[in-house]
């Protein structure tokens, strides 16, 4: 049978690299879930491009003219 060979100082290497970037990862998501759970529980009314016109933004425009 074969035997397990010891980890090579290249796997001990690339094992604190992986975890350095899944780490990064976390924290980036994170941050995006936080950014997320704020603006929606703000309940602020967002602005959003939806394809229809906002006679609010209109008027808005000819009054600054």
């Amino acid at each position: 049978m074969s035997q397990l060979r010891a980890t090579h100082e290249l796997h001990k290497r690339r094992l604190s690299r992986n975890l350095g970037v899944g780490l990064t990862l976390v924290g980036l998501v994170a941050v995006v879930f936080g950014l997320t759970v704020v603006k929606v529980t703000r309940g602020d009314p967002m602005e959003r491009f939806d394809h229809v016109a906002r006679p609010a933004l209109e008027a808005a425009a000819e009054d600054s003219q």
